[in-house]
């Protein structure tokens, strides 16, 4: 019997409760439509078309553009008592006829292919033989030209709408601007289907921008306020994802580097590694890319700036995929957006094209300038309007201050006309700094009036100020002249007095740590060191059982799953089942592991006759009991109150041990106890005093507590 999709998400993925828009969009899938799903990166999307897999007869057929990404979404699949397999160039021709024969046999509920696989030679009437009941078409934006990840083999795709017409398909991407959602839909040959747009909002990321100086001082000092903790540093060289990997090496921290010209066995290692919690840190360029399904990425750097809003979010968005709270940071400079631009101007493409290329550009320019939420930002490119600001961004928590900088932009300008304005933004910085490089005396710059007349500010503070001065119009840049910098009409009024400058004042990344320090979280209580203490601890078993089971760790349990388990400490099946993310499958693989580990832990912290969080002691109550004790035997044992190991013996009855409470009282007493207690309208946890004086003292208060134990889970 098909199951419905509440028991679905509970059985196999351990969840009580659908995310926003999960069941609409299951229910419409499953009356057999077309739609659209965009859900920012960690949403949810999967969800989306897994659940109506596993409600229809038949096999589900995903479309995924990235080998890794299906290895790890089957893996994960698998994990949780889901029959999937992928199809791909890696495998050989009898593993591809194993699956095949798994198809053909009804074996499978998923299969995940590449496109250039899905169109090879014969695997059209493969596809014929099969009862497909859904197409799912992943990362669908790579459809579209006007898409940040445009991919040619993806232009067939509508050959699947045309061959399967009473199949729905469903395309899943987490960045679309509107005229890319058109096109996706249009090239898959169903433009009028339904698009369902969750939020694009992910709250748990902090978002910040800094000043793009002193790069690696700034993520080593990051990194050792973050240990443990597995992150991505995104850069636009390969050769500068080597040199910082080796220079984070050369500082003790377990870095390695990753981009498109490895040779494929060692790509393959590093990013297998990184899964598996084996290596912390990836400084990669953008290659490493949508097959990070890793939900236990804490966050993300961007070394150099992005081209583009949609390749930024979609970057950030492989931070906190399991919704904790994570970090991104953004370094910014003006060299790297005129970088940018001279790739975009240098490249063979159509100018319609570059003239889009440069307006996104532009986008991200504005996003990395900003003086107000960067998450209003973000959220209004995808055409989501918001009313409030974010709070989790560093413009939120540190409002600009702004201040009158006109005496500093006259030193600036003034540098520049007496240069001839063809002066560059990093030369005039060491003009105004009064330095003796061999760029400065070999133009004769160090005689010029202006020479060293802002040695007051540093380096960093000018090159910040001079690009604010830029953005705001005071001063121009020609691209086609080395980056020179000219004057304008606003130069001249600012020159002459008749225009004030306002800046941002500038903070370095030194001074924004030092301030949090000083406006750090109070001191963690007893219950928030214990929940920290035992999720390493947990973290240690699964990444113990990923490894014995040849898989990465967040295949076995994500983060959010252990941060939930060392909240609520889970000492059984039925309290195990409980925790987000813990399904029946899971449970059996790996539940007895992670309930052993509780249980030791909860024994190095108890002594006897202390009560320490979240009921532990009852633990050692039980342990006495299957030695045969009895309450009073425990009590004296444990230095305790004898009526505390009834509660205690009562309490693990309701939560599912095998404690024989009828011992302790007869049906006859149960009976007389209940029907006053209903009378009463007894809540669990309230206190027995009334229940007892309405039974006139005749019952002791051992046997009320293991009667409403035995009525309360009874109902």
């Amino acid at each position: 019997m098909l199951l419905s999709k509440e028991q679905i998400l509970k059985q196999y993925f351990g969840y009580d409760t659908f995310r926003p828009l999960q069941s609409e969009i299951i229910d419409w899938i499953a009356a057999g439509n077309d739609c659209m799903v965009l859900m920012p990166t960690g949403g949810g999307k999967s969800v989306c078309f897994q659940v109506p897999a596993l409600m229809k007869e038949g096999i589900t057929l995903v479309i995924s553009p990235l080998i890794a990404l299906m290895k790890d979404q089957v893996q994960a699949l698998r994990a949780n008592g889901i029959e999937a397999a992928f199809l791909n160039s890696t495998q050989s021709t009898s593993e591809q006829y194993a699956i095949e024969k798994q198809c053909h046999a009804g074996e499978l509920k998923l299969l995940y292919i590449a496109p250039e696989k899905l169109f090879a030679s014969g695997s059209l009437d493969f596809i014929r033989s099969l009862n497909i009941n859904l197409f799912a078409v992943d990362e669908s934006h790579c459809v579209s030209v006007w898409g940040h990840d445009f991919r040619p083999e993806y232009t067939q795709l509508h050959i699947l709408k045309a061959a399967f017409r009473h199949v729905p398909m469903v395309a899943l991407t987490a960045t679309a601007d509107r005229v890319t959602r058109r096109d996706v839909l249009k090239q898959l040959g169903i433009p009028e289907a339904r698009v369902f747009e969750a939020s694009f909002d992910r709250p748990n990321l902090s978002l910040n921008v800094l000043p793009g100086r002193n790069r690696i001082k700034v993520i080593e000092q990051f990194i050792n306020d973050h240990p443990n903790q597995s992150g991505i540093i995104y850069c636009l060289a390969r050769k500068t994802t080597e040199d910082i990997a080796q220079k984070l090496r050369a500082k003790g921290i377990n870095a390695r580097h990753y981009h498109a010209k490895l040779p494929p066995e060692e790509r393959s290692k590093v990013q297998d590694d990184f899964l598996r919690d084996d290596i912390q840190i990836m400084v990669a360029t953008i290659a490493f890319g949508m097959g990070i399904d890793k939900s236990n990425v804490r966050w993300i750097m961007h070394y150099n700036m992005p081209s583009n809003v949609e390749s930024f979010y979609q970057e950030i968005g492989r931070a906190g995929r399991d919704g904790l709270k994570s970090d991104t940071m953004l370094f910014y400079s003006f060299a790297d957006w005129m970088m940018r631009r001279d790739m975009i101007e240098s490249s063979e493409l159509p100018q319609h094209l570059k003239d889009i290329q440069f307006a996104k550009l532009d986008r991200m320019k504005q996003y990395a300038e900003a003086d107000h939420c960067r998450r209003r930002i973000l959220l209004s490119y995808f055409n989501e309007a918001v009313d409030r600001d974010c709070g989790n961004c560093d413009v939120c928590r540190n409002p600009r201050s702004k201040f009158d900088a006109t005496l500093a932009a006259q030193k600036a300008l003034s540098a520049i006309a007496r240069t001839d304005q063809k002066i560059a933004m990093g030369l005039l910085v060491d003009v105004l700094r009064g330095s003796h490089n061999r760029n400065v005396t070999e133009r004769g710059y160090d005689r010029i009036k202006t020479f060293g007349a802002g040695r007051e500010l540093r380096a960093e503070e000018w090159a910040d100020y001079l690009t604010q001065m830029l953005n705001s119009g005071v001063m121009d840049v020609a691209y086609d002249e080395a980056h020179s910098l000219k004057l304008n009409e606003t130069s001249w009024q600012v020159l002459r007095g008749e225009r004030k400058v306002q800046l941002v004042r500038f903070e370095s990344y030194e001074e924004k740590r030092k301030r949090q320090e000083e406006t750090a979280e109070p001191v963690k209580t007893k219950k928030e060191v214990i929940r920290d203490e035992l999720f390493e601890r947990l973290r240690k078993v699964r990444k113990q059982l990923a490894d014995e089971l040849n898989v990465p760790p967040f295949v076995v349990f994500s983060d959010a799953t252990l941060s939930d388990m060392a909240e609520k400490r889970p000492i059984n099946r039925f309290q195990m089942l409980q925790v987000s993310g813990v399904g029946e499958t899971k449970f059996s693989h790996y539940g007895e592991a992670f309930i052993n580990e509780i249980l030791e832990y909860a024994r190095s912290k108890t002594q006897p006759g202390t009560r320490i969080v979240n009921g532990m002691t009852y633990i050692e109550t039980h342990d006495l009991y299957k030695q045969g004790l009895t309450p009073s035997q425990i009590a004296q044992r444990r230095n305790l109150n004898e009526l505390t190991v009834y509660s205690h013996l009562a309490k693990l009855y309701e939560d599912g041990y095998e404690v024989d409470v009828w011992q302790y009282l007869t049906k006859n007493e149960y009976r007389t106890i209940t029907e006053a207690a209903d009378l009463l309208q007894v809540t669990p946890g309230a206190a027995l005093k009334p229940l007892f004086e309405q039974l006139e003292g005749q019952y002791e208060y051992y046997k009320l507590r293991i009667a409403l134990a035995i009525w309360e889970k009874g109902k």
